[in-house]
């Protein structure tokens, strides 16, 4: 861990809920038994997570209370029956937590939907009540499994070995965990995954993990001008925004904006274009240099819209053109502290200049304003 002084040191590491202690059990035994997965061949668990209307919230909201004086906390229906009662202290926590049924009713639907759509086995990591709700939908050829988490874990990790992907369906507080554990385990940091969750009245959120290590990154910033924080997640979750807007809106443009940043980032990890960890090497910034260019470039490229590709063709011939002039740039503004005018409240100005260093690079793109 990093201590308070910003220096590595020793820690035991504990399982933060031994409510879920048993995901990490059965995780641990299962590599102790068949050893490391095999990133390149491995399978990958998505996750449909119950979170809309803060239907199983476990974070700090207008139900948690530091309790004033020693006696019972009571939650009380309307009609005055007690519906739950704990003994408490002074100086306690305490928090309440509430399932809301539609919300459930939607995370079933898109548990079902994303099967159907990937046609992918989805794994409900609950207890068997939820067949309640799954009857009101048409599960005809699906693979719907419903587990204990031991049973769930173990039974995913397995299709992993194998190169296989296996839906997780849970609650919450599973889904922040899960989310972080595959990922880990796939990529090394869960800085690198993409979340995707639809939205109740149509909407959608598209959100990246942090891996944990934004302080250290920012501080490398500030003392050498290197950035070295890997924004693939980042690429991803605007792929596939602008893909939603597309399909919500029957926006073409919108679309081939999707499709075409997806082909440069697939480009962007085939030419490993990701931010190196040392000072010298091609950071965040010159990375986002590379996917706009190789953005332009699959624009030009395209037929399905001619005013795009018009558009396009000149600025990707340009950074194509100016790629050396650019990096060395980026390269010349490495080595040396950056002032970005605070930590939490940066100053906008300072900010852009530092992460904006290339003046050949921003004189192209002001041609597309």
């Amino acid at each position: 861990m990093w201590n308070k002084a910003g220096k590595s040191q020793d820690t035991k590491a504990v399982i933060p809920d031994r409510s879920y202690a048993g995901v990490y059990q059965a995780t641990i035994d299962f590599c102790k038994k068949h050893g490391a997965f095999n990133p390149s061949t491995m399978g990958s668990v998505p996750n449909v997570g119950l979170m809309a209307q803060k239907a199983e919230e476990y974070g700090s909201h207008d139900k948690t209370f530091e309790v004033p004086f020693d006696g019972t906390v009571q939650v009380i229906d309307q009609n005055g029956l007690v519906l739950l009662s704990h003994e408490v202290e002074k100086g306690d926590i305490w928090r309440m937590c509430q399932t809301k049924d539609a919300p459930i009713q939607d995370w079933v639907k898109l548990a079902v939907t994303r099967a159907r759509l990937s046609q992918t086995p989805a794994v409900f990591w609950l207890d068997p009540k939820l067949k309640q709700y799954l009857q009101n939908h048409d599960t005809t050829g699906l693979e719907i499994h419903i587990m204990s988490l031991e049973e769930a874990t173990s039974f995913s990790l397995a299709r992993i070995k194998e190169g296989m992907d296996t839906i997780s369906v849970t609650g919450n507080v599973l889904r922040d965990y899960l989310t972080d554990l595959f990922p880990i385990l796939e990529l090394g940091t869960s800085a690198k995954m993409l979340s995707i969750v639809p939205l109740m009245n149509g909407g959608g959120l598209f959100e990246t993990g942090a891996g944990g290590s934004a302080p250290k990154h920012v501080e490398q910033f500030v003392e050498e001008g290197h950035l070295r924080w890997d924004s693939l997640g980042e690429f991803l979750a605007l792929a596939v925004s602008l893909e939603h807007l597309g399909q919500t809106f029957q926006n073409n443009k919108a679309l081939l904006l999707a499709e075409t940043l997806d082909q440069a980032t697939g480009k962007w990890l085939e030419n490993d274009k990701s931010p190196a960890r040392v000072v010298g090497k091609l950071d965040n910034k010159g990375g986002h240099f590379y996917l706009a260019m190789y953005w332009a470039e699959a624009l030009a490229a395209q037929t399905k819209d001619t005013g795009l590709q018009a558009k396009f063709a000149p600025i990707a011939k340009a950074m194509q053109d100016n790629e050396a002039k650019i990096l060395a740039e980026y390269n010349d503004s490495q080595g040396s502290k950056v002032d970005i005018g605070g930590y939490y409240r940066l100053d906008e100005a300072k900010t852009s200049k530092a992460l904006r260093p290339s003046e050949t690079f921003n004189g192209i793109l002001a041609e597309l304003i």
